[in-house]
């Protein structure tokens, strides 16, 4: 009985002390190069997905492009806006405006170019997402794409609107 109430107490202390992981307080720049501050992007109440990516990774350009046609859906059924955030580094990072006004994205796109955000969020490769409610703790995680893997998204999405 001692070793079941030392259990029980062992648990509860645990859960008590589990932190809700927030956005980094991290200060990246748009495609004008105007700061921004990705704590800051979930304080209009929306729910917040971040999808990191490059110019040079097919996966990501195809999840981008997967989405990118239900994306006005998306945002009238789930209250949502997706920041695409490019981990380009400095010397590829003029490829990005050109390659972004390309696609046509309706996505806010951010420049990672020091790898300052991917560090804060410590993930190593793309495409990652992440999604933040609206008051802007991160409630999912996934890393990498497949055909298929926006309907897994959607179904967060639609949780969170709940």
């Amino acid at each position: 009985m001692k070793n079941f109430l030392l259990a029980i107490l062992s648990f509860s202390f645990i859960g008590t002390n589990i932190a809700q992981e927030s956005l980094p307080s991290v200060t990246i720049e748009n495609l004008n190069g105007e700061k921004v501050d990705i704590s800051k992007v979930a304080s209009e109440g929306k729910t917040v997905v971040i999808s990191f990516w490059a110019t040079w990774c097919k996966p990501c350009q195809k999840e981008l492009n997967n989405i990118a046609e239900v994306y006005e859906d998306w945002q009238d059924d789930y209250n949502m806006e997706l920041i695409a955030v490019s981990i380009d580094d400095a010397r590829n990072a003029p490829k990005v405006k050109s390659y972004a006004a390309g696609q046509a994205w309706d996505y806010t796109v951010l420049l990672d170019k020091n790898q300052e955000m991917q560090r804060a969020l410590n993930f190593q490769t793309v495409p990652y997402v992440i999604v933040a409610d609206a008051k802007g703790n991160v409630v999912y995680k996934h890393s990498g794409y497949k055909d298929g893997d926006e309907d897994e998204l959607e179904d967060k999405l639609k949780e969170l609107a709940q």
